[in-house]
């Protein structure tokens, strides 16, 4: 674009412009392949354009982790891999002796943060922010990180440490079906969204062993309980009930067999997530018993 300056034109911005331009052609034409760049700084220039054709070359070559400096992009594959999230794997991170070195993969971010805790004095608490829009995997890496400290934070020799963890870690994602019962909808980009944040503490004794967590939930979008944008859901737990409670139970907490409720709305759409059973089972399992289940409900 040209400026005006006393009165003459400046064509520095066009000039600029066009550098830019060929800066950006020299890039994308470049003999090294684009998926093959694993870390986002790597990209010059930087604009839109380059980091997004990026991570679209090495989502086409199943790489769906890339370092950006100190933060790990991480692409939902939509499909299941369970070789990238192996047992094996996670002791090969564990193991390295520079994980960094391998290749950019959340078990290297969970592998840093343990290590950061070992390799201090003091210890000092370490925060994994999970961060992404609705539907990119955020409960999916909680998981795995989940995963991965239980298998890493217990001893190698102690058989009762590694019942420790395996316990914890069983605690927690019984606790998923339940928070997600309670706090994820179906929206237009996603059916089983979480609307809700969860904040989850993995606590460690001074042996670095996994003892014991803590899930503390915040911000429940309460307003979709009486409003729902059109196309979308309420919350999975109505759905479940309506689905999946017997003829007494719908007697005994008053829903009528064929009944509507206009804060239902979409009941017809069945969902993976519509599975009452799973919810009740995983309750029992944190230790809320029939009774007390039954008073949820029927409130």
């Amino acid at each position: 674009m040209l400026q005006q300056v006393n009165g003459h034109s400046s064509g520095s911005d066009a000039q600029g412009g066009g550098s830019l331009r060929k800066d950006l052609q020299k890039f994308l034409s470049g003999e090294a392949p684009l998926h093959q760049l694993d870390d986002l700084t790597k990209v010059n220039p930087v604009t839109l354009e380059t980091v997004l054709r990026c991570l679209q070359a090495r989502y086409a070559a199943d790489t769906f982790y890339t370092n950006a400096g100190c933060t790990l992009v991480a692409l939902n594959p939509f499909k299941p891999i369970p070789q990238l999230y192996s047992t094996a794997l996670m002791r090969e991170y564990h193991a390295a002796p520079q994980p960094q070195k391998l290749k950019p993969h959340i078990f290297t971010v969970g592998e840093q943060t343990y290590r950061n805790v070992k390799s201090l004095i003091e210890p000092v608490n370490q925060s994994i922010i999970v961060s992404g829009e609705s539907g990119a995997g955020k409960t999916w890496t909680s998981r795995c990180l989940m995963k991965f400290y239980a298998v890493v934070a217990a001893s190698p020799t102690s058989w009762e440490s590694h019942k420790i963890a395996e316990r914890i870690e069983q605690r927690i994602l019984n606790s998923n079906p339940v928070m997600e019962a309670f706090g994820n909808a179906c929206t237009l980009r996603n059916n089983n969204s979480s609307r809700f944040g969860k904040f989850i503490q993995l606590q460690l004794n001074r042996a670095q062993q996994m003892t014991g967590a803590a899930v503390q939930t915040y911000l429940l979008e309460k307003t979709r309980v009486a409003c729902q944008a059109s196309s979308e859901r309420n919350f999975h737990i109505f759905y479940q009930i309506c689905k999946g409670a017997s003829t007494d139970e719908r007697l005994q907490w008053h829903l009528p067999e064929g009944a509507a409720f206009s804060w239902l709305p979409n009941p017809e759409r069945t969902l993976e997530e519509d599975c009452f059973e799973v919810t009740r089972e995983a309750m029992l399992h944190l230790g809320i018993d029939n009774p007390t289940q039954n008073n949820i409900f029927q409130g």
